[in-house]
């Protein structure tokens, strides 16, 4: 019973934070001059009133999965990875230099072995920012940072003096292959009456649920898991029971990186068929409110990461029927979101759980 109390606060939580944020989202909608109750319909639908918004809504939801389990895993180390975004880029580029390097071998081979390249650049970028956190105690928000303005310059240089495409202008590579190309929901469904239209869902959706179930195993059900949980929750006790926190803080950071690294597959092989400058589109840094309003749980992150997306994908929807309402808007109305959820979750929380905790021993009362 008490664990179903405990359930149960966990659901009322979010709810209720989300319905105030959807509150405040309104305001700002009668602010500037439109009707809340369209807008909010028009949100709604844009992301699932229908199978292509559905599949562009999960299609950004799977960016935003790994995003926020870059975030999430570093910090239950009690570490903070902003790198996501420049973690990413080198994912992308990880993926790029395989598919470039092994065009004539088996797609699937390559596939698969550009997911682990990505993942291993990723984790290699954050292995510095780990190591001086480390050994030096250099602070990860500021190093995370920094690599993230460095991994921009080194992506640029590479795309305008090394990868570029021939006679191309644009800062992209060639397109790669359409056999390494992955099937979309627009393809599956097209000419049927589920017709997804264009929508880019493709089976890297698949490798973000698995992430989350690794990332859930991880911590939860391995020595290596309990060692991160007990260094975020006590650095000095968890050293003086013999965890080597320094291993700890590098491993936690670059798994982090790896998932971050894993961003850039879903678009690369989804959608765009090509590295460009702009790849990950700030999924990296949005990844840092998925994770918060996940909690850090797997389950969590997966359900922030389609609120987000939905937010992404009904908001373009209405700034296109709506006018009024500009993409400077929906992304004012996301930091709402953000900021509403965040500030109800620690101050609903524990009046939520002590309602809950008084309706558990009330019938135990009343038996004495």
């Amino acid at each position: 019973m008490r664990r179903l109390c405990r359930v149960l606060a966990a659901l009322l939580i979010p709810a209720a934070s989300l319905a105030v944020a959807l509150i405040a989202v309104a305001g700002l909608v009668l602010i500037v001059g439109e009707d809340p109750g369209r807008a909010l319909l028009t949100l709604l639908r844009g992301a699932l009133g229908d199978p292509e918004g559905i599949g562009y809504t999960l299609f950004y939801a799977t960016d935003y999965v790994f995003a926020g389990l870059a975030v999430a895993l570093p910090f239950q180390a009690g570490l903070f990875n902003i790198g996501g975004e420049g973690q990413a880029a080198l994912g992308g580029l990880g993926a790029t230099l395989v598919v470039l390097a092994l065009g004539d071998t088996p797609a699937p081979l390559v596939l698969v072995v550009a997911v682990i390249a990505a993942a291993g650049f990723g984790a290699a970028w954050a292995f510095v920012p780990a190591l001086l956190q480390a050994w030096r105690g250099s602070h990860l928000v500021i190093t995370t940072i920094m690599f993230n303005f460095v991994a921009a310059a080194l992506m640029t240089w590479l795309l305008v003096e090394v990868l570029i495409a021939p006679g191309q202008s644009a800062l992209e590579t060639r397109t790669f292959l359409s056999r390494l190309w992955l099937p979309t929901l627009a393809d599956l469904t097209a000419g049927t009456r589920f017709d997804a239209g264009e929508a880019p869902l493709n089976p890297i959706a698949l490798l973000a649920l698995l992430a989350a179930a690794f990332y859930w195993v991880l911590l939860y059900r391995t020595p290596l898991g309990y060692e991160i949980r007990a260094a975020g929750l006590n650095l000095l006790a968890a050293q003086a029971a013999g965890i080597r926190v320094p291993r700890i803080i590098v491993l936690a950071v670059c798994s982090g990186g790896a998932f971050a690294g894993l961003i850039a597959v879903n678009g690369l092989f989804g959608a765009q068929h090509r590295l460009t400058a702009d790849l990950t589109a700030g999924a990296g840094f949005a990844g840092i409110a998925v994770a918060f309003l996940g909690r850090g749980h797997p389950l969590g992150v997966v359900l922030a990461a389609v609120l987000f997306g939905g937010l992404n994908q009904g908001g373009a929807a209405l700034s296109f029927e709506m006018p009024g309402v500009t993409r400077d808007v929906v992304t004012v109305a996301e930091g709402i979101v953000i900021f509403v959820c965040g500030m109800l979750d620690g101050v609903a929380r524990g009046h939520i759980c002590r309602a809950m905790r008084i309706l558990w021993t009330a019938p135990v009362r009343q038996t004495a």
